[in-house]
């Protein structure tokens, strides 16, 4: 539901770690051109669009690791995940 807000161009998701709930989603986002968006903002458009645990607690703009135009979740994962023995708690 992320890529319906009108300043989202791509989006992943992944899990991160978090202390009081295990895992919480993060999302990774490129913005459209000329566009400038605020994280809250987009955060609470995710909520009214979808069940509020399932929305980003927090969000990193910027381009994403592909390789042959296909998503690496993994490199995602592995710079959230760093320091911990797996990657899901």
């Amino acid at each position: 539901m992320l890529y319906t807000d009108p300043d989202v161009l791509e989006v992943a998701v992944i899990s991160m770690p978090d202390e009081k709930w295990s895992e919480v989603p993060k999302a990774f986002i490129v913005p459209r051109a000329r566009t400038n968006p605020d994280p809250a903002e987009i955060i609470a458009f995710s909520k009214e669009k979808m069940a509020r645990f399932k929305a980003p607690k927090s969000i990193e703009f910027g381009s994403l690791p592909t390789a042959t135009g296909k998503l690496q979740k993994l490199k995602l994962r592995e710079k959230e995940w760093a320091g911990h023995d797996r990657m899901v708690n």
